[in-house]
């Protein structure tokens, strides 16, 4: 089941599925409110998860906690 960005937690893992592409990512901070700063579970990079959704969610759109499924 899908989750809402309304309920990612600091410190969390989750896993985003969208147009085809799957992001892997542990939410670091919410500098303000309903955006979130992520780090890449592979590549270790930090970017707004805004920037993942910036141009819609796909038919295939998901999001699920790491390691649930």
């Amino acid at each position: 089941m899908a989750l809402s960005f309304d309920n990612l937690r600091i410190g969390k893992k989750y896993s985003l599925k969208n147009y085809g592409e799957v992001f892997d990512f542990q939410v670091v901070a919410m500098p303000e409110e309903g955006e979130y700063q992520v780090k890449d579970l592979h590549t270790l990079d930090k970017y707004l998860l805004s920037d993942l959704v910036q141009y819609g969610k796909g038919k295939d759109f998901d999001l699920w906690e790491f390691g649930s499924l």
